[in-house]
């Protein structure tokens, strides 16, 4: 019996139990493979295969056999229903798809739905500057269980770098920390450190600098490492515990 599926959506939600009205605790994205651990009518309960996250998204929507060619390598790309007409909606970074037919600037990824492919790479493509793709989130809104252009979460803006890349990375901030076994003990800072405290992530542009999506602003944003550091101690009475540098990983 297989039990290996790709969504086939733009983005959904995944809920902590099977309601909308249950927290959500991540997303799925286009072409992102999980199986399925139960299901009813309405809802099924998945197992991503990137990082063996389990929660419930609505049942629909889905399809096996994916072999992906290209991904998305924007915020988001365009959707349109043929070459040159737009419509509203959009597919976002790392959505993984495949191609039905091409020409000279479009992609057809499923029938009716093509994207420019100046708005791709090829599937095996690794990017190993995470500043071009953390970047990418800038200005994004803040967003608890986010990983797209409607919304991002820090946790999430970190694993999209890896997952992008195809590595192994976990979802949540305490789980990432768990995998961060090494830590840092330099008290000054470079370009790649990951900080992490209690619930939160941010990830060094520079010796001064971090960019993160930081809730007490409801955005991703460049700040000041050291007037970060003392913000988030003085709001929330947290320490950093742990530092760890992305290319370590």
């Amino acid at each position: 019996m297989i039990n290996h599926f790709f969504y086939k959506k733009i983005y959904s939600n995944i809920h902590k139990s099977p309601s909308k009205l249950s927290e959500v605790t991540s997303q799925i994205l286009y072409g992102e493979n999980f199986k399925i651990l139960s299901k009813n009518k309405n809802w099924i309960k998945i197992r991503t295969l990137f990082d063996n996250y389990i929660g419930y998204i609505k049942n629909g929507d889905y399809t096996s056999g994916n072999k992906p060619t290209h991904k998305v390598f924007i915020l988001k790309a365009n959707i349109f229903s043929k070459p040159n007409n737009k419509t509203k909606y959009f597919l976002p970074f790392a959505s993984k798809i495949s191609i039905i037919q091409e020409n000279k600037k479009f992609i057809e990824f499923e029938k009716n739905k093509w994207i420019k492919k100046k708005d791709v790479n090829k599937i095996k493509h690794r990017e190993k500057d995470y500043l071009k793709i953390l970047k990418l989130f800038l200005k994004t809104k803040y967003t608890w269980g986010g990983k797209s252009f409607n919304g991002i979460d820090c946790s999430a803006i970190l694993q999209l770098f890896f997952y992008y890349n195809e590595k192994f990375f976990p979802r949540d901030t305490k789980n990432q920390i768990k995998y961060s076994k090494k830590n840092i003990k330099r008290k000054t800072y470079k370009k790649g450190d990951v900080i992490y405290w209690n619930g939160h992530v941010a990830i060094c542009i520079n010796s001064t600098k971090l960019i993160h999506a930081y809730g007490s602003k409801k955005k991703v944003i460049i700040m000041n490492i050291k007037k970060t550091i003392l913000e988030i101690k003085n709001n929330v009475n947290l320490n950093i515990i742990r530092k760890r540098n992305i290319n370590e990983y």
